[in-house]
């Protein structure tokens, strides 16, 4: 039995930008090792937690969300069961690059740790299980990012705004890595050219768009850098998609 003064708890799952990416080749394990700026920014799902007797998940996708596999990640670390009430409120698009499921696992991770009475159990490994991306948005921020992603070095957190459009579709990310082993990549997104190869729809969008604009991740939204709020809502007025300002926010306790 958990005691009754253990709290709901709220968390914030933020989105995060690739303000630039480098792709550098495949490793011996198959995966690709990459250089990336992350950023977390203001756009967030909304994930609640309480303590239960068993586990469920409202507003999940199903039971190979990525909530509940870091609920088992963390389970097989500590040997025990980490039973509790999952309630997500989704409102970052899925499959678009903006690590909206890895930074639910992530919340999900910091809302265990917290219930169960985890405070000195370091989550980083097991983060890396479930996501590379769940080690950076552990914490959010800044952070230069590298190997798979999961190795980490604090970054200046950016200034200004972000616009960011999603074309209603997602694009798949082993696809688009392996479109890179055969065209290669250029400029500060350097899975562009294979996400664009990969998907024409994706390159019609980047056209609409227009200059100014870049792909976040293996895709399929694009964001811009604006120095004002206004600069970044003139940037997607018009625009027939999904889209929204955010700004960057830095880490999180």
């Amino acid at each position: 039995m958990f005691p009754s003064r253990l709290p709901r708890l709220a968390l914030a799952a933020h989105a995060k930008l690739n303000l630039s990416l480098e792709v550098l080749g495949t490793r011996p394990d198959g995966n690709h090792e990459v250089v990336t700026w992350c950023q977390s920014i203001s756009l967030h799902d909304l994930l609640l937690v309480e303590p239960a007797a068993t586990t469920t998940l409202d507003g999940g996708h199903g039971p190979h969300d990525l909530v509940l596999k870091a609920q088992q990640a963390l389970e097989a670390t500590v040997g025990r069961p980490l039973p509790a009430r999952f309630e997500l409120a989704k409102r970052i698009p899925v499959g678009a690059g903006l690590g909206g499921g890895s930074s639910d696992a992530a919340a999900a991770l910091r809302a265990l740790s917290r219930l169960h009475g985890l405070a000195d159990l370091d989550l980083g490994p097991v983060a890396a299980e479930v996501g590379a991306d769940v080690v950076f948005l552990l914490r959010g921020g800044a952070a230069e990012a590298g190997g798979r992603g999961e190795r980490l070095r604090p970054a200046p957190v950016a200034t200004g705004w972000f616009a960011v459009a999603w074309p209603g579709f997602d694009v798949s990310t082993s696809a688009v890595y392996a479109r890179w082993d055969e065209v290669g990549g250029e400029g500060a997104n350097q899975l562009t050219r294979a996400a664009l190869a990969v998907e024409p729809r994706l390159r019609e969008f980047a056209l609409q768009l227009g200059e100014g604009w870049r792909m976040t991740g293996s895709g399929s939204a694009f964001f811009q850098h604006c120095q004002t709020r206004r600069e970044a809502e003139r940037a997607v007025e018009g625009l027939d998609c999904w889209k929204t300002v955010a700004r960057p926010v830095g880490a999180w306790s």
